[in-house]
């Protein structure tokens, strides 16, 4: 059984053909993608690196570290979605080898194969994300390092990525997100120990309603990123 929920995959597919628009319901993941893709160089230089982004959408991720210098596979279940990013690879003229394909399964074919695996904002979005966590752990080299974000699960963050977000703000569509699936750093940080991930930077990405921008910082109460390590 795929480790996808249709209707989340339904849910982007409709929005797929505004993934490149700034302006858009995307508007958060463009504002957030330098911060993030900064991070994950700054730890492990991209540069010359095989990786694997799970769950790459319409690619915004994929083609910033494809410009950093990585060969870099993308995977999504969105049709759609990877339709898209096809599409903008011939306005970029960048390269990456976009798959429509579970981590799961693409585990069982390359196991130990990247150098880095990205999965970002995307383990809220699965019915079982310990079972995404354990592909991404598979997929990388021993040694390799793998990336999540999500969001923390607690009144805060219930508060303001789904009221505020959502309602308040209308900075996402009504439904983006699912209370009940948001995860704890202890529950991300416990599934990834046992399938051989060690944990190494955590930090939280802030949103400021006054100056409409995103930063990285200590706060991880609310969205999170979380650097691991594959055990050698």
């Amino acid at each position: 059984m795929i480790n996808a929920d249709k209707d989340e995959l339904e849910k982007f597919g409709q929005l797929a053909h505004r993934w490149w628009d700034p302006g858009s319901d995307f508007k958060p993941l463009h504002d957030i993608n330098p911060l993030r893709l900064d991070w994950i160089d700054t730890l492990c230089p991209l540069a010359g690196k095989t990786v694997l982004d799970v769950g790459c959408g319409g690619g915004l991720l994929s083609e910033g570290m494809c410009e950093r210098g990585a060969t870099v596979t993308g995977i999504d279940l969105s049709d759609k979605a990877l339709s898209v990013a096809r599409l903008h690879l011939l306005e970029s003229g960048r390269v990456v080898d976009y798959r429509k394909i579970a981590a799961e399964a693409l585990a069982a074919q390359e196991a130990g194969r990247y150098d880095v695996v990205t999965c970002m904002e995307m383990l809220e979005h699965v019915p079982d994300p310990a079972s995404t966590i354990a592909a991404c752990a598979a997929l990388v080299k021993p040694g390799g390092q793998v990336f999540f974000s999500t969001i923390n699960r607690n009144p805060k963050a219930y508060l303001l990525a789904v009221i505020g977000a959502e309602y308040v703000l209308k900075m996402l569509p009504r439904g983006t997100h699912d209370y009940a699936r948001f995860i704890k750093p202890s529950e991300l940080l416990r599934w990834a120990r046992t399938v051989g991930l060690e944990p190494g930077e955590l930090r939280g990405l802030t949103y400021n309603p006054l100056s409409g921008r995103y930063v990285l910082g200590r706060d991880s109460s609310v969205n999170y990123l979380v650097q691991t390590v594959k055990d050698v």
